[in-house]
């Protein structure tokens, strides 16, 4: 029958056990960055005067002096050959949302017939990979193929199996960036040194200003066997097609809830092999949604919490399969429940404190110091928000996908409209501020519960709203728009870029109110407060009233938001294709920035191109003969009960069978026009040779076809026989047993 396979999967799923994991007898604290070629290391293996080099470039960002190159490509490899490593390779992150990489071995030959394993500062430094073969945007045509990775030291090499892997930058011959890596770390020095600059306003020891990102990565995870009886599943990453199960997170019982024991074991064998490459995972738990589940690390400086990231997401692939299991990154890879994010937590810091830290008790201290403390929050907090409100349309930008536009704006995702939560207390001290009236930023307080068993809670100063795409969440900013899959650097480098400009912008502004201030007579020395605090508290409240339209601490669902949203000028628009923005702080040139433009358009069209051949064919060769079979089946039992009963009794006992058969052939012959409709949509939006136009037609006239070619599929699901359904339907994708 048609249905042993089905059955025969999914009975072997469910049989499945927890595979056996041996937890170390070190601490993780022991074996943290056991492949990973840490200062700990450099200090071993490296000369005395290179390792103070080297520390000088990862520290503060000093020049690596190339002369030093072979000397630490030395040390690398003698390090590498003992922990068994017999190649190397540049690990560089291009345009297609995942890592790329060249194994070569240590070998060259010897001149006496051998071979000698040897590795140059050269071959460390930099190499050539082909720059036509990647997503470019247009800067490299095929015949045009030189590109260069070049090595990044802040970020350390680590060992994957038996090859070393080297982090690197990718740009193409002509110096424009094809990877996320090079712009991200233009971002973070632009912002560093804006930071730096208003910092001086109020800490004359500063000296260094960085960027943190603690990222929560959502997943999936279904049985491999069922995941391969879903030709969606493997070709999309998501079920093009599926009727929601009788349950599934309507009972608000899997988040939090006990983990079941194979998904245990995979986490355990996870966050072992994590911690062995130096990635600070902490938190695990159960997500919202069915199967869905949360892994999150300890804050990193953004471009290595970047490189963690990207390693992790290979990393989980490659133990889930050993589980059994196969992770599912996409951002909804099942209809009707939650779908994943990844949650990019972001702050600035210094090497004196966070600066997004609302002051600490100010008892005792000077009412300038206090000042000052309150002056240094506030105007990090309002320069973030003039970021987000100056480009809200980049930020969208910068995580819009095809992927992501399904996940948008539902079931506690973000919607497309990016505003900013602040929550009630600080809402009220910037409102206050913007009308010229007194106030302190108060720090968490404590509940009482009446329950003596139970110690006083200490509340923050802030709620939290799901809802929100870039909440503040005590001292940081949640963004949580991006999508699961994606590479962080993306919003990151939108969000550093624009926070560049803002401070840029705000220093420029107060230092010309300072000049104008220092020659009034009520600003001079012992007259109270200085022209500078003067000059930062107007420029401040300028700011904060010209950001207010990006505040908002409503539900984001309401269709009221949207035309709000839109009064206030904020970026509105849903269409994935039609969403794109500049920016102007030299992180990338208008080359890179059109580039990147010309590649999205180009993976939505190619994404949605995909799911829509995959569904075209499912439905003519898996459904329609599904459902064909079982209208036969239904028509010959209807003949039946006419050879049996009189035609009175045997019409009114087959009129329901009469009535599916009726839905199947209508359905199904809606199905066969929309399929044909469908294959013509792309034929046409396949003859537009602009690929912005091209990616509109298909979002325009593609994806409606698709959407009621699956709504018909999943009435069917409801109707056809369920031993006849070849593909595994969600009550069997969404339950691990």
């Amino acid at each position: 029958m048609a249905n042993n396979l089905r059955f025969q999967v999914v009975e072997e799923a469910f049989k499945k056990r927890a595979l056996e994991v041996k937890t170390p007898k070190e601490r993780p604290s022991e074996f943290f960055g056991k492949y990973v070629f840490t200062k700990q290391k450099m200090y071993k293996y490296l000369p005395a005067e290179v390792y103070s080099k080297m520390v000088d470039v990862i520290e503060n960002g000093a020049r690596l002096d190339r002369s030093i190159a072979d000397a630490v490509a030395a040390g690398m490899k003698q390090w590498a050959m003992e922990m068994g490593v017999t190649h190397y390779t540049h690990w560089f992150q291009p345009l297609t949302e995942g890592t790329a990489e060249k194994h070569d071995a240590f070998v060259e030959h010897d001149g006496k017939g051998g071979m000698i394993e040897t590795f140059s500062g050269k071959l460390l430094v930099q190499q050539e990979p082909d720059a036509s073969s990647f997503p470019n945007g247009g800067i490299r045509n095929t015949f045009e193929a030189r590109g260069y990775s070049a090595w990044d030291p802040t970020s350390p090499v680590f060992i994957i199996d038996d090859t070393l892997c080297i982090p690197t930058i990718f740009i193409a011959y002509t110096g424009e960036a094809l990877d996320y890596k090079a712009p991200l770390l233009r971002s973070l020095h632009a912002v560093g040194k804006a930071a730096k600059d208003v910092c001086q306003y109020f800490y004359d020891n500063v000296t260094k200003v960085q960027v943190n990102l603690g990222w929560e990565q959502e997943y999936f995870l279904v049985d491999e066997g069922l995941y391969s009886a879903r030709p969606d599943l493997l070709m999309t990453g998501r079920t093009l097609m599926g009727h929601e199960s009788a349950k599934n997170q309507q009972m608000d019982d899997h988040y939090f809830g006990t983990i079941p024991d194979r998904v245990q074991a995979f986490m355990k064998d996870l966050e072992i092999q994590a911690l062995e490459l130096a990635i600070p995972v902490k938190t695990r738990h159960n997500e919202v949604a069915p199967n869905q589940f949360e892994l999150a690390p300890i804050f990193e400086e953004c471009n290595l919490a970047v490189d963690h990231n990207m390693l992790l997401m290979s990393l989980m692939k490659k133990v889930a399969r050993k589980h059994g299991f196969r992770v599912l990154l996409h951002e909804k890879p099942f209809d009707g429940i939650n779908g994943s994010g990844k949650h990019n937590n972001w702050s600035l810091s210094t090497d004196t404190g966070v600066l997004l830290h609302a002051p600490g008790k100010t008892e005792g201290m000077k009412p300038e110091d206090a000042a000052n403390e309150t002056l240094r929050f506030v105007t990090f907090i309002v320069e973030t928000l003039m970021a987000v409100y100056r480009h809200n349309g980049l930020l969208k930008a910068s995580i819009m996908s095809a992927t992501n536009a399904h996940r948008l704006g539902g079931n506690e995702a973000p919607p497309a409209i990016i505003s900013s939560f602040l929550g009630t207390q600080l809402t009220e001290l910037l409102d206050k501020i913007e009308r010229g009236e007194t106030s302190v930023v108060k720090g968490k307080k404590n509940m009482q519960i009446d329950i003596p068993q139970i110690p006083d809670l200490i509340i923050d100063n802030t709620d939290r709203n799901r809802t929100s795409p870039f909440a503040f969440t005590g001292n940081r900013f949640e963004f949580r728009a991006p999508g699961s899959s994606v590479n962080c650097a993306s919003a990151m480098i939108a969000l550093n870029a624009a926070m560049a400009e803002a401070l840029t912008s705000f220093k420029e502004r107060v230092d010309k109110k300072i000049a104008e201030f220092s020659e009034r007579p009520e600003y001079k020395a012992g007259t109270g407060h200085t022209a500078k605090f003067h000059a930062l508290v107007e420029v401040l409240r300028e700011d904060i009233t010209t950001c207010k339209p990006v505040r908002f601490d409503g539900n984001g669902y309401s269709e009221a938001w949207v035309k709000e949203a839109a009064k206030r000028g904020l970026d509105v628009e849903k269409s994935c294709p039609v969403i794109f923005e500049h920016e102007s702080t030299k992180v990338m040139n208008r080359k890179e920035l059109e580039a990147r433009n010309e590649v999205k358009w180009e993976m939505y069209v190619k994404t949605v191109q995909i799911e829509a051949r995959v569904l075209g064919d499912l439905a003519m060769n898996h459904i329609i003969p599904v459902c064909t079979h079982y209208q036969s089946k239904l028509i010959k039992n209807v003949q039946g009960m006419k050879e049996v009963f009189s035609a009175d009794k045997a019409d009114r006992l087959s009129s329901r069978n009469m009535k599916l058969i009726e839905e199947i052939a209508e359905r199904t012959e809606r199905i066969e026009q929309l399929v044909e409709d469908l294959t013509e949509a792309r034929r046409v939006a396949n003859r537009v040779e602009n690929i912005h136009q091209r990616a509109i037609q298909y979002h325009d006239t593609v994806c409606p076809k698709m959407e009621a070619i699956r709504m018909e599929i999943d009435k069917l699901e409801l109707i056809v026989e369920d031993g006849l359904w070849t593909l595994p339907k969600y009550r069997e994708l969404l339950f691990i047993r």
